[in-house]
Formats: C-alpha cells, sequence, structure tokens
C-alpha cells in the first residue's frame, strides 16, 4: 500500500542529529509521519523515508517568475467583480485598482492576483468576453506600474491568453486545470508558472454537502495526478505551484484537516500556496460575521500555514500580514 510522508516540521538552530531541511528552507524534520489510506499512522526517522520521497520534501523548490521560494511569499487579491464574497466591486474600476495595487506592493505584495470572475460559494458562471473586459484593462494599467509578478486567477484558457499578452505571468486556475482542456496545453507551450487548486465540484454546487473518502489524501492524488498530466504536456514541475483548495468544496472539518496536515504536501515537490483570507470557516470559528473583519483569524491561520513551510500565502489585508509576517519572523 502507498505511504504518504508528512514532515513534522520544526525550527531553530538546535538540531539532532540527521536532520534534514523542509523544501530548502531553515525550517527542518527529523521525522515524518507515515500514512496509509488504510488508517496506519506512524512516527518514523526521515532515515526510513524512501529516497526519492526524501528528496522532494528537501530539496529546494526553484524560483517562481523569479520569486525564491525559500521565503514567504505574499499574493494580494484583486478581484475584478461585482460578486465576490469579500470585496466584490471595490477593485472593479482601473482607477481603483491600479490604486490598490500600488498599495499593496508599497506594503509588501510580490504577487497580484486579479479574477474578473467571482468563486464564491454559489457563484454563477461569467462567459469568458466578460471576464477579459473586466481583468485586461486592469492588468494594463497595473503592469504600467509596478514589476510585481501579476497572476491570472481563471479557468478559461481565452482569459489566460489575453491576460498573458497583457502581462499576466502566472496562469492561477481554481479547477486545476479540469475545466478548460486548452488551458493546460497553452500554459505548457509558453511555459508559464502555474498555480494547481483543488476543488471538489464548481462554484455554483461546491459547497453541497462535499464528501470524501480521507480529504487529505484525496487533495493530495488529485494534485499529484494533474501535476504529472502538467509533466505530460512539457510543463515542468518546477514552475507549478500547488494549492489544497481550503474552502472550495470543503466543510469546516475537511479546512480544518488540511490546516492541520499542510506539511504533507511538500511531498509533491512544489511550492505551496494557502488561501484562506476572510473565509466562511474563520467567520464561524472566530465568530466574526463582518468579511472584511476577519484579518486576524486570516493572518493566525496563514501564520500557522507559514510554520509547516507554505511558500505562498494569499491575501486581502496585506499590510496587516505583512506585518504580522515580520514579528513572527524575528521572534522565531
Amino acid at each position: 500500500m502507498t505511504a504518504y510522508y508528512r514532515p513534522l516540521v520544526q525550527h531553530g538552530t538546535n538540531k539532532p542529529a540527521g536532520a534534514v531541511p523542509l523544501a530548502g528552507q531553515e525550517l527542518w524534520f527529523a521525522h515524518v509521519e507515515a500514512l496509509e489510506r488504510s488508517g496506519s499512522v506512524e512516527i518514523v526517522p526521515v532515515q526510513e523515508v524512501p529516497e526519492a520521497s526524501l528528496t522532494r520534501l528537501t530539496a529546494p523548490r526553484a524560483p517562481i517568475a523569479g520569486l525564491d521560494m525559500t521565503q514567504p511569499q505574499i499574493m494580494g487579491i484583486l478581484n475584478a467583480t461585482p460578486d465576490s464574497f469579500s470585496d466584490g466591486g471595490v477593485h472593479n474600476s482601473v482607477d481603483a485598482a491600479r490604486i490598490a495595487a500600488k498599495h499593496m506592493v508599497a506594503h509588501g505584495a510580490t504577487i497580484l492576483d486579479i479574477g474578473g470572475e467571482s468563486t464564491r460559494p454559489g457563484a454563477a458562471f461569467v462567459p469568458a468576453n466578460e471576464e477579459i473586459e473586466r481583468t485586461q484593462p486592469l492588468i494594463r494599467a497595473i503592469r504600467a506600474e509596478t514589476d510585481a509578478l501579476i497572476s491570472i486567477d481563471t479557468r478559461k484558457v481565452a482569459v489566460a491568453k489575453v491576460a498573458h499578452e497583457a502581462g499576466a505571468g502566472l496562469i492561477n486556475d481554481v479547477s486545476g486545470f479540469t475545466y478548460d482542456a486548452q488551458l493546460a496545453p497553452f500554459c505548457a507551450e509558453i511555459k508559464a508558472p502555474v498555480c494547481v487548486m483543488h476543488m471538489q465540484g464548481d462554484p455554483s454546487t461546491m459547497q453541497d454537502d462535499p464528501k470524501y473518502d480521507n480529504v487529505l489524501l484525496d487533495v493530495y492524488d488529485f494534485l499529484e495526478g494533474q501535476i504529472e498530466k502538467l509533466e505530460a504536456l512539457g510543463l515542468p514541475r518546477e514552475l507549478i505551484v500547488v494549492d489544497p483548495g481550503i474552502g472550495f468544496g470543503k466543510n469546516e472539518a475537511h479546512n480544518l484537516e488540511l490546516l492541520r496536515n499542510l506539511s504533507l504536501f511538500h511531498g509533491l515537490g512544489c511550492p505551496i500556496l494557502l488561501g484562506v483570507s476572510r473565509k466562511g470557516f474563520i467567520g464561524q470559528i472566530g465568530k466574526e460575521p463582518r468579511k472584511d473583519a476577519r484579518a486576524p483569524g486570516s493572518i493566525a491561520v496563514a501564520l500557522s500555514g507559514l510554520s509547516q513551510g507554505v511558500q505562498i500565502i494569499r491575501v486581502h489585508d496585506v499590510a496587516e500580514t505583512a506585518q504580522a509576517l515580520r514579528l513572527w519572523a524575528a521572534v522565531r
């Protein structure tokens, strides 16, 4: 039976003999949790991990569009939509988006993620031409003012092509390249960095009683399968980022299980993106119904992810997150 290896991540300069780095970072581990679908769980030293698996867990990640993946990176969210769950209508003019982008970059964002189709639970489908009309002018305006990496949050090849021509350098597909069969070949052709996210169902139905055999291993297997498909098309693993898709076709228990075990996904050999900002479970657990007042809870979960070696955190509240990250790093 296949074994999955979750590093038990540590930090600090006092390391036991045999400790190894996590994905080329200052974080390290000396033991892993070996998991099987049978339910078997065993703590074993790194010396018992197969060489190929250990290499994926320890090897430094290649830079993504020039960004150092041994240091945390902040992705700022710019939704050019009227109906996104948290900030719909806030950035859907060129001037508003341009000003917001400059503010985010000035306060620590190294990536700007621009989306023209809401993927909140229950969201309706947006035609590609409408998505292009929302995103292309914003990308052009922002590209003219900053060198920050621009990400296009889309699942449609037509949108990705226009966004790439306008200056987007990363394709972030919430469907994990399952929606548009032409998107993956396009990304492979132009050798664009991509983010592969897991989502059960689609935005209109994904929260209708989601179920898994084992949410942690099911998400891992999906991401591994999609990485292999992209590699077969000619896109190197070094250009692939993975996102477990917190809140996308997952209930509160699923989200917490994934968050407790994020370090497992280092076994995919790719940088990990974590997007939890202002999501529903943060409001539920944190007892905050106002979406734009969930920065404290969002930051708490983001820092927990960073402690497990997550390389990119996707956030609405860039300045507040960057401040927290600086203090977190200083204390550690």
